[in-house]
């Protein structure tokens, strides 16, 4: 999923210069566009190739980034599946605002080129075991896909926080992703008090939680989380995106 704060400067890229060229050779893989598709409303459905792609493992919950023609400016995503055997992968992007992420994601057509770094560390879930509790966004859909038809075995229980649910809805159905419980955003986040009321009982069945997205959602469940006894060890946090910053990693 891209994982961008609200990237609002339209701004074309300018081409890379000496340096960036230099690094893009050295560190990225070259890869096409493959198809793309309109899930919703600010959700697009891109898949990517690459020859490189089949020499790389890929685990659910890494990364990969994207550079928005130069290798300082890059966007975060995490693929939703990888096929190793055909050199392709998926990725769900989210896009805010008209930044160079949002803009890439609108604008990519089939038969475009991109470089790719990754697929890298970013959120380690490989010792994911028993019941997990997922605690999300829209930025988050892409994960959840990831582990629901990755990671076999693993109860997986998810709410997210959403701007738009019927949009959401949409891309749940299109994704054939059962079991998502939607709360749409309210002035002042009061939406959150209705979640934080479930999570004494998700507390109490010793479920490891998974915490992404929205960075204050985060800091505000993981904090209430921590205030239920939930230990460090069954929880696991990455911020996608924070207001009025960009590019986050």
């Amino acid at each position: 999923m891209m994982t961008p704060a609200p990237d609002r400067n339209a701004t074309a890229p300018r081409p890379p210069g000496r340096l960036s060229r230099a690094l893009i050779r050295m560190l990225m893989k070259q890869a096409r566009v493959a198809g793309t598709e309109a899930l919703a409303e600010n959700f697009r459905l891109l898949t990517l190739e690459s020859p490189a792609f089949k020499q790389l493992p890929w685990l659910p919950g890494q990364k990969i980034q994207i550079t928005m023609g130069s290798a300082f400016v890059a966007r975060t995503f995490t693929p939703i599946e990888w096929d190793q055997a055909a050199g392709r992968t998926r990725i769900l992007g989210y896009m805010h605002g008209h930044g160079p992420g949002s803009s890439w994601l609108r604008d990519a057509s089939p038969g475009d080129e991109c470089h790719v770094f990754g697929p890298r560390a970013s959120l380690d879930l490989s010792q994911a075991d028993g019941m997990c509790i997922m605690l999300g966004d829209e930025t988050s859909i892409g994960l959840a896909y990831a582990l629901h038809r990755q990671v076999s075995g693993i109860p997986l229980q998810t709410l997210f926080e959403v701007s738009d649910r019927a949009s959401a809805l949409a891309v749940l159905a299109r994704l054939d992703l059962d079991g998502v419980e939607l709360f749409e955003r309210r002035e002042n986040d009061a939406h959150l008090t209705q979640i934080e009321h479930r999570l004494p009982a998700l507390a109490a069945t010793q479920a490891s939680f998974i915490l992404t997205g929205r960075a204050a959602f985060i800091q505000r469940l993981r904090s209430a989380l921590k205030s239920l006894g939930v230990p460090g060890s069954r929880l696991k946090a990455k911020a996608y995106w924070a207001a009025g910053k960009t590019g986050l990693d």
